[in-house]
């Protein structure tokens, strides 16, 4: 995706896009569209609940996301 605004944007220092960024965010936070947009559905919901629950049950069994990276480029 390309367009002049883009284009303009990626010229930007960093320090301004990260403020791009949050700006953007913050107003899909407070659209009532984005949220309709990312509603979960009931399995969803369900899915997470479930692994909050486990999560809670065994808080010990979480790794630190260096080590799942590792296994999802390695495979194991």
């Amino acid at each position: 995706m390309t367009s002049p605004y883009l284009d303009a944007i990626l010229k930007l220092p960093i320090p301004d896009r990260l403020d791009l960024v949050e700006a953007i965010w913050d107003s899909l936070a407070e659209s009532p569209e984005a949220e309709a947009a990312f509603a979960l559905t009931d399995e969803q919901r369900a899915e997470l609940d479930r692994r909050l629950a486990e999560h809670l049950a065994d808080p010990e069994s979480a790794i630190p996301w260096a080590e799942a990276r590792r296994r999802i480029a390695g495979g194991a």
